[in-house]
């Protein structure tokens, strides 16, 4: 993506990337700067991310908080993985948008109050609910559901840096 945006804009430095089969909001910067400016914001905790997921299996709360700390499953890089000793705190929410019981699939949004790489397909797959269409964690039953990974960035909120407007974007899902 970088590299299409910089075909016209050369000096466009990446803020904010998703995995390569997640789809939704990135974030550029148009000089580095800015670039500092957001990812100070990102590093503050001070923008807000919401994603959307269709997951294997009904998940029964409507709405939680997984706590589980992750790390680099160095094995099998770029895996992640769950490690209550090693691995660096990892919080995510999650809020129930739908349920459909014929096709034993929630839709659910998900909050990362941390960032870490894969942190919330690790986190559901550890609560029992891959992502669907996710072939780097999930089993095969999972994988066949669908063609992609079902996984989309649709909301994104923060406070621009130099204007102090408060930013909103949103993109939805198309699943």
């Amino acid at each position: 993506m970088i590299s299409r945006i910089q075909h016209e804009y050369p000096e466009v430095l990446t803020v904010h990337r998703l995995d390569m089969d997640t789809s939704g909001i990135m974030l550029f910067a148009r000089n580095a700067q800015s670039q500092r400016d957001l990812s100070q914001l990102f590093q503050l905790r001070k923008i807000k991310k919401q994603y959307i997921a269709l997951v294997d299996g009904i998940i029964n709360e409507a709405c939680g908080e997984i706590n589980l700390p992750l790390i680099v499953d160095w094995p099998n890089r770029p895996k992640q993985m769950v490690d209550p000793v090693n691995g660096k705190p990892s919080c995510t929410l999650f809020r129930i948008i739908n349920t459909d019981q014929e096709k034993n699939t929630t839709r659910v949004e998900l909050t990362p109050i941390t960032g870490r790489s894969h942190q919330l397909r690790v986190h559901m797959l550890a609560i029992g609910h891959a992502i669907l269409g996710d072939k780097l964690y999930s089993e095969n039953n999972e994988v066949h559901k669908t063609s992609r990974l079902l996984l989309h960035a649709d909301h994104m909120d923060f406070i621009q840096p130099v204007t102090n407007r408060s930013i909103t974007i949103e993109c939805p899902e198309p699943f």
